[in-house]
């Protein structure tokens, strides 16, 4: 049980729940350093106690923006105009004591990856104690102790993984943590900002009924930031479309979503009713291109000298992928979709099995011909800046494959990188741009460009869509179709949403715990699943409401 303000006064510090909006936006501007137009541009929004509302709006519209007004993160020589009222008071005209305090006592935030914002040298229980300590330093050392370990056991997490590690959580448990970092003080605003992207859908759906049901407790308003629309209309009462830094469309969530009144909510709802899936695409018959016979990657876990344990992460994995064929991989976290990916591109060690690529096994194969075998099997990733050198240009990017195994020299690998641009629907004229100067989808274009550049037979995508807003994501998955028509892929599409793999893949196969449980189109198992994880991921899966 959370302590109560009666029981602990100090808890609901300076920022007790009030009668009027926790969040007040009024023509708020905000313009970057050197940015040619203003990301907020005249935003008016209003939040009240207890409403859960969803900012919604494509890349660049300034939701992550909002984020970062509110808890006076904006970088230094940003331009703010207007009204920000967050539980009455202006973060930007306060002292740095009085916005330390209240960034947590006013307003709590959950991260898109909260392991990139954990501290790898503390363990799980410091984290709590060190938050609760900064604000209430009066308090006991057995005062935090219990807070920490209550807080911890209302997200599901039990008191013996207080000396944990964030290295030793999964992602879920990890966003668990930082959802009860966010609540430790019962703050009147929590903003959560992308807090499900790199969770599969049935951890997703737990986060976040633990994340409402934890600030519904409280009283606290929930302002989610998100491109899932779908996620959106299930957790949230209201939802709020930004374009260009201004409100262009509010309303319940269902009714919104539903009926869209603006060109630019109608498109997104379209592009998102789209990635759902319509018909289920077909492929004719083609020759296989890659096979896998009992796959099996194995890791040796610590142990007794006498004892052998080992986690089965891919355990006797045997499919089939023909030529202009895409096989979707879903599963829960931790079922081995990523693993199995990195063991074909020989980042993880294979214990067993074969992998024949076009009829040879690579397994089989060493030095240069495992290289030039390898070159037939490319990988996009699911974070595209963080796979691409910030320090060299576009075009150096895509180039350096071709340099590094000595397949061009430099002038035709830039011109062979100016060709691939174009095909993935960016001008040439990119080519001379820093990956931080390219939009989301731009830059998950150049990765796919990178990964064409070898001209692969078969292309590996993993999560590659999957930090996109809807109406992007939609352009992306048509782009991977056209290059697939055109060069004859076959394609492995690792995702954690099964809608999108329904609509997107030929064939969908479900991992659990390494193995394949199931396998058939998408949208057979959507309608009709029978594995006990698939029900469970069907269950999971947000969708928009139908429209009679």
């Amino acid at each position: 049980m959370l302590f109560s303000c009666e029981r602990k006064p100090q808890l609901c510090g300076q920022y007790p729940m009030g009668l009027g909006p926790v969040l007040l936006l009024n023509e708020l501007v905000v313009a970057y350093p050197e940015a040619p137009e203003p990301t907020l541009n005249g935003l008016n929004l209003s939040l009240e106690r207890g409403q859960r509302l969803a900012l919604v709006g494509p890349s660049g519209c300034g939701k992550s923006t909002v984020a970062r007004a509110v808890l006076g993160l904006l970088p230094p020589g940003s331009r703010r105009e207007g009204s920000l009222q967050l539980c009455g008071k202006d973060p930007s005209q306060l002292s740095r004591r009085a916005l330390n305090q209240l960034r947590g006592e006013a307003v709590g935030l959950v991260f898109q990856d909260p392991m990139t914002r954990l501290n790898p040298l503390l363990t799980i229980g410091a984290h709590l104690t060190d938050t609760l300590q900064a604000h209430r330093p009066r308090w006991r050392r057995a005062e935090l102790r219990q807070r920490a370990e209550e807080l911890l056991a209302r997200v599901g997490i039990g008191s013996d993984r207080f000396s944990s590690y964030p290295h030793q959580f999964s992602g879920g448990m990890r966003q668990r943590l930082a959802i009860a970092l966010a609540m430790a003080l019962e703050p009147p605003l929590v903003i959560a900002d992308e807090p499900t992207t790199s969770l599969d859908v049935a951890v997703a759906a737990q986060v976040m009924a633990e994340l409402c049901h934890l600030c519904g407790a409280s009283g606290s308003a929930l302002l989610l930031i998100t491109h899932d629309l779908a996620m959106a209309g299930r957790w949230c009462q209201q939802m709020a479309v930004l374009d260009k830094g201004r409100l262009l469309e509010q309303g319940p969530a269902q009714q919104l979503l539903s009926y869209p009144q603006q060109p630019l909510t109608q498109r997104l709802v379209a592009a998102a009713r789209r990635r759902e899936g319509g018909d289920t695409p077909t492929v004719a018959a083609a020759p296989v291109l890659l096979e896998l016979q009992q796959l099996r990657c194995w890791h040796r876990l610590p142990s007794l000298p006498w004892e052998s344990r080992w986690l089965k992460s891919v355990d006797g994995v045997s499919l089939r992928l023909h030529g202009g064929e895409t096989l979707g991989l879903v599963g829960p976290s931790g079922c081995g979709k990523s693993t199995l990916c990195r063991a074909l591109m020989g980042l993880n060690e294979v214990r067993g099995g074969e992998v024949l690529l076009q009829g040879r096994d690579l397994r089989r194969l060493r030095g240069r011909e495992l290289r030039q075998a390898r070159q037939r099997l490319q990988m996009v990733f699911q974070d595209p800046l963080a796979c691409l050198n910030p320090a060299m240009a576009v075009a150096d990017a895509i180039a350096d494959p071709l340099l590094i195994h000595g397949l061009a020299d430099r002038a035709e690998a830039r011109r062979q990188a100016r060709e691939l641009l174009e095909a993935v629907g960016l001008p040439a004229s990119f080519g001379s741009r820093l990956p931080r100067q390219l939009s989301g989808g731009q830059q998950q274009r150049v990765a796919i460009a990178r990964a064409l550049v070898l001209k692969p037979s078969v292309l590996l995508c993993d999560e590659s869509v999957s930090m996109l807003d809807a109406e992007v994501q939609a352009e992306v998955l048509e782009l991977l179709r056209d290059l697939q028509r055109r060069f004859g892929l076959g394609m492995i599409f690792v995702t954690h949403d099964l809608g999108v793999a329904s609509g997107f893949c030929h064939r969908v196969i479900v991992l659990d715990q390494g193995k394949i449980v199931e396998e058939g189109r998408g949208d057979v198992l959507l309608r009709n699943p029978v594995a006990p994880i698939t029900r469970q991921l069907v269950a999971a899966c947000p969708r928009l409401p139908q429209v009679v």
